[in-house]
């Protein structure tokens, strides 16, 4: 008899809980992780290592097999590590992209004196260029990938551009979530010259994310994928107006205040052809 395949689901997040809560939706991602786990689906996610996460509390460690890969970024090649935690009370794996100079600090986006990180573009192009390259390496082909936030909007648009002959992505539905604002300030005009230095890209792929601003990121990602989830409360007028449904672009409006998950759990079920 032969042996039926559990799908995939890959998370990609700057946001899991219990590891970094900035809004609501952390909760929801991880509950959605539980449910996916739960019901038949096979199961990962990955996040940034950040400082603020206690290594020992949530137990991580690296995975020294999947460690070693560079990631360029502005013709600059940054290790990256790869660690790993599972799950409380799940039989999941949380993979965490790390690197010493761009993630060891103690604060996320912004300094204690609330100033944004010069940075904040490098890393965001090493965490999402890093996420991917580690699926690559897996060699674990997601059926759905469902993305998260502004800092994990490049890739969507990485799937369909740079790695679009990538055959482990070959038959991935795309899932982007935006959420309310977090980091405010633009990464400015330097954001698009890091793009274009780090992959092997063209203008028009990065056009929509060029300022680096919240709500740009937003846009791009839900626009480069098959399935935007947009939240019912304090969404962005710019946003609503850029992503409207269509033949190819399916939309769902949740709130992430509450505990249904059915709709979402239904979009991946036929996103998987479960």
């Amino acid at each position: 008899m032969a042996v039926i395949q559990k799908k995939k689901v890959l998370f990609i997040s700057h946001e899991f809980a219990p590891y970094n809560e900035e809004t609501e939706f952390a909760r929801i991602l991880n509950m959605l992780a539980v449910k996916s786990n739960e019901t038949g689906f096979e199961v990962r996610a990955i996040m940034p290592r950040f400082g603020s996460i206690n290594e020992s509390r949530h137990r991580l460690h690296e995975v020294v097999r999947l460690s070693g890969i560079n990631i360029n970024v502005d013709n600059e090649d940054h290790p990256l590590v790869i660690k790993v935690a599972s799950l409380p009370n799940a039989r999941l794996q949380v993979y965490f992209m790390d690197n010493e100079d761009l993630f060891k600090r103690k604060q996320n986006f912004h300094d204690e004196s609330g100033n944004a990180f010069k940075d904040n573009a490098e890393r965001t192009i090493f965490f999402c260029k890093g996420a991917l390259e580690t699926v690559k390496k897996f060699g674990w082909p997601p059926d759905i990938i469902h993305v998260h936030g502004w800092m994990s909007a490049l890739i969507p648009m990485y799937i369909k551009s740079y790695y679009k002959k990538e055959p482990v992505f070959a038959n991935s539905k795309i899932i982007y979530s935006a959420t309310k604002s977090i980091l405010l300030e633009k990464m400015g005009e330097i954001f698009a010259k890091q793009l274009l230095a780090s992959t092997p890209i063209k203008d028009k792929d990065i056009e929509i994310y060029k300022e680096g601003a919240n709500i740009d990121m937003q846009i791009g990602g839900a626009k480069n994928s098959d399935v935007a989830i947009l939240p019912f409360k304090e969404l962005d007028e710019k946003l609503a107006n850029a992503i409207k449904p269509s033949r190819t672009k399916k939309v769902l409006n949740f709130n992430a205040e509450g505990d249904d998950l059915t709709d979402i759990m239904e979009l991946y079920n036929n996103l998987a052809g479960k």
